[in-house]
């Protein structure tokens, strides 16, 4: 007495919606990854055009003479102009927060900017704002 199995007629193409989830959640990930890695670069390019700038705004300094010899002096209104002059130059998607001296030795500047999803903008319509702060030092002291 052997027993016959007949084959089930309705299990044939169950495999497509499996499929069909592995391949939306395969998506998903690579629009996470993506998006993930624009925003990072965004921030690390706003960090290095705040060094850049930072460190161009630190030689607007004026050299004072005075008995124990040269010292370089920063003022605000100098560390402002030199950002703005290369700041204008490099920067026209980002903004110009502050440019100051918290000391006379040292120019602190502070950059903003606007990341937007490279795929779908939808969701974020206004972008994500970012902002980079870089402290760059006089040469002479």
């Amino acid at each position: 007495m052997s027993r016959v199995r007949r084959p089930l007629v309705d299990d044939e193409g169950t495999i497509l919606p499996l499929v069909v989830g592995y391949v939306v959640l395969a998506l998903a990930a690579v629009f996470v990854c993506v998006c993930a890695t624009s925003l990072y670069l965004a921030q690390k390019r706003l960090d290095g055009l705040a060094d850049a700038v930072a460190l161009a705004a630190a030689d607007g300094f004026t050299l004072v003479i005075e008995a124990d010899g040269p010292r370089a002096e920063l003022t605000s209104s100098g560390v402002r102009d030199q950002a703005e002059a290369l700041f204008a130059a490099v920067a026209p998607d980002a903004t110009l927060v502050s440019a100051d001296t918290p000391d006379g030795v040292s120019a602190r500047v502070t950059l903003a900017g606007v990341w937007h999803p490279p795929l779908v903008s939808l969701f974020v319509p206004d972008g994500v704002p970012l902002e980079a702060s870089a402290t760059s030092r006089t040469a002479l002291r």
